[in-house]
């Protein structure tokens, strides 16, 4: 589905599973889609929770808006979605920037969020040096496209042994950062830039609001020290390591991702 929700702003959706399932948002990451979380779309439903996968917008077939979106802007688009499809809560989980995004979720939106779910990702924010290559990694897509860019960072968003030895997976992941229109990447890039410092949100997390913490151990850019800082800042967190995975073990290692998603979800 493709609804306005509010601001101008159209966002391309989907909602599987019973409509009396428990609400599951799973928000992809930079610079993907939501179908990077087919694995756990399908794993989630059969179990019979209700999956909202949201494409955020300037992303997979959303609507591009240039200029800079801030994380806020993001999470403001997913409680409007949420608030069109009657789902007063549920929970939020996110891969790398879209873990950025749920935790930003949290804090602007706390009553809503049943339980956080945060994939690959760091509760800092931005140095000074990361606010720069941010922002002329979005000129330079805008310069180059997408391509280059994808061809470069493809041994970092999985791991290398996986690039090589899963090519399916590894196509779907350039595929996805290729489609991506560069106005809509560059504006993200420049509000990620922005971003404040997330561990006050997870340290006062209450125990009524678990988090799970999921890292690849062979996560370059989150790697698992990062993770293993996030769970020791949110006192009701369970931290998952997903082996022989990068930055994406949803995408690299789907069965055991989902594995500790499904035990996290019973339990709450």
């Amino acid at each position: 589905m493709n609804p306005q929700i509010g601001n101008g702003v159209t966002l391309f959706f989907e909602d599987l599973g019973p409509r009396d399932g428990a609400p599951v948002i799973l928000i992809h990451g930079h610079p993907f889609n939501h179908s990077m979380w087919s694995p756990q779309t399908a794993a989630l439903t059969t179990a019979g929770y209700r999956v909202i996968t949201p494409d955020l917008r300037g992303y997979g077939k959303s609507p591009v808006l240039p200029g800079k979106t801030l994380l806020a802007d993001f999470a403001d688009d997913l409680a409007a979605l949420l608030d069109r499809l009657d789902v007063e809560q549920a929970v939020v989980g996110g891969v790398s920037m879209g873990a950025q995004i749920a935790m930003e979720f949290r804090l602007r939106h706390p009553g809503r969020v049943r339980a956080l779910v945060l994939s690959d990702t760091s509760a800092a924010p931005e140095s000074e040096e990361g606010k720069t290559f941010r922002r002329n990694l979005a000129e330079r897509l805008l310069a180059e496209g997408m391509k280059p860019y994808a061809d470069e960072v493809i041994d970092k968003m999985l791991a290398p042994y996986n690039v090589t030895g899963m090519p399916q997976a590894a196509a779907e992941v350039i595929g996805m950062m290729c489609a991506t229109d560069p106005e809509g990447a560059a504006a993200a890039l420049r509000g990620r830039a922005e971003r404040p410092d997330y561990a006050p949100v997870l340290a006062a997390l209450p125990a009524e609001v678990p988090c799970l913490i999921v890292v690849g151990r062979d996560d370059v850019y989150t790697p698992v020290a990062e993770a293993e800082s996030l769970h020791a800042l949110a006192p009701h967190s369970v931290l998952a390591v997903v082996e022989r995975a990068g930055h994406l073990p949803g995408v690299e290692q789907p069965e055991a991702f989902n594995r500790a998603l499904l035990e996290f979800l019973a339990g709450i």
